[in-house]
């Protein structure tokens, strides 16, 4: 029989962060707070930028932001917020969505798998995502656990469990 396999990636729907984004930026319209400081957040490229005429204000934005992410699924572990700047008369904060595993944080997920998860276990790094591979699904069930139990600095998810 096949072995069985699920890959552990680090992955955002682009859609549902457009979507917050949006709804961020229509609370930041409709809000008494930020009426007149020209407060905005948009897409800058592959960056989002956030814009207000003082520091608060623009972390405030962030704020608002993050829980727009959070009520739509997306680990903040993803967003990659910078600190705020001074660009003329107002202040800008720019963050970005981070996507797949780096080499060295898959290699650190390998070696929890190796060290702690069940007997016989493979993981192996393919490109941005890591192959986990075993004959028995219990073991992989309970590789899923394991790192469901882990605290990383990135996001993870599990997919084409098979």
């Amino acid at each position: 029989m096949a072995d069985s396999s699920f890959d552990i990636v680090s992955k955002v729907d682009r859609q549902e962060v457009d979507n917050a984004l949006n709804q961020a930026a229509k609370e930041i319209s409709q809000r008494f707070d930020f009426k007149g400081v020209g407060a905005s957040i948009a897409w800058s490229g592959e960056k989002i930028e956030m814009r207000a005429n003082s520091e608060e204000r623009v972390k405030a934005i962030l704020d608002i932001f993050q829980s727009k992410l959070v009520k739509r699924g997306i680990s903040l572990k993803s967003l990659d917020a910078g600190e705020p700047q001074v660009s003329g008369k107002e202040y800008k904060l720019f963050a970005s969505i981070q996507e797949g595993i780096s080499q060295d944080n898959a290699k650190k997920v390998a070696k929890i798998i190796r060290d702690e998860g069940p007997k016989g276990v493979k993981a192996q790094v393919q490109g941005d995502e890591l192959r986990v591979s075993h004959k028995s699904r219990d073991a992989l069930q309970e590789v899923i656990a394991l790192l469901k139990g882990k605290d990383f600095d990135f996001a993870i998810q599990f997919t084409n469990y098979r």
